[in-house]
């Protein structure tokens, strides 16, 4: 296990992390954010782990960038858990275009927040891709996605921050499943799609 007594957690992202933790399911949500805790919580109770979710519903970059301070630098973390990106891209295919956020300010403002946070905590990162529940590598949401993803693993690597692979996740559930069978609408999954985002968490966190 790679948290030491005492330490805190917080993590935080769009609506896949936020998962009603802001009204029905207060505080944690009831997607991966709460199983990761749960299990770990479970494993290791004599670490007296502290958890904090602050994901919120349709987020982008530009939505951290602007809460940054009291959501992330303000609680002090010891690990950082990030998951964003599937709304820079998704908003390009939606009734919303110019929403979407290129992939160069992507990279540039996401880099800048990590350095912020560093900088501000000394946390050390946990960096989550964006996906698409689709085993179409071709279909234009997935391909673009895919590029998102290869920007989170470059920064996972010059942060030496915790990777989860989550697009290679749902990949492999693909190879005897369906989409539907995680997820409506290929973005937000059911518990299952969510156990396995959580077990990407777990498998890295030992």
């Amino acid at each position: 296990m790679i948290f030491q007594q005492g330490q805190r957690i917080v993590f935080i992202g769009d609506s896949i992390t936020d998962c009603g933790r802001r009204d029905h399911a207060a505080p944690y949500g009831d997607g991966y954010m709460s199983l990761v805790r749960a299990f770990v919580t479970a494993a290791h109770p004599e670490l007296g782990l502290s958890w904090a979710n602050r994901g919120v519903s349709g987020d982008t970059v530009r939505d951290l960038a602007r809460r940054w301070e009291e959501d992330v630098v303000a609680e002090r973390p010891d690990w950082l858990s990030v998951k964003i990106g599937i709304n820079d891209v998704w908003r390009l295919f939606s009734d919303r275009p110019d929403e979407a956020v290129p992939i160069d300010e992507y990279t540039v403002t996401l880099r800048a927040l990590l350095a912020r946070a560093i900088e501000a905590t000394g946390c050390r990162l946990i960096l989550a891709d964006p996906y698409v529940i689709e085993p179409d590598r071709a279909e234009p949401q997935r391909a673009m996605t895919a590029r998102y993803a290869q920007v989170v693993a470059g920064l996972a690597a010059d942060f030496d921050a915790l990777h989860v692979r989550t697009q290679d996740a749902f990949d492999e559930a693909l190879k005897s499943t369906s989409p539907e069978d995680w997820a409506p609408d290929r973005i937000h999954p059911n518990l299952p799609g969510h156990a396995i985002i959580a077990r990407g968490f777990l498998n890295l966190l030992g």
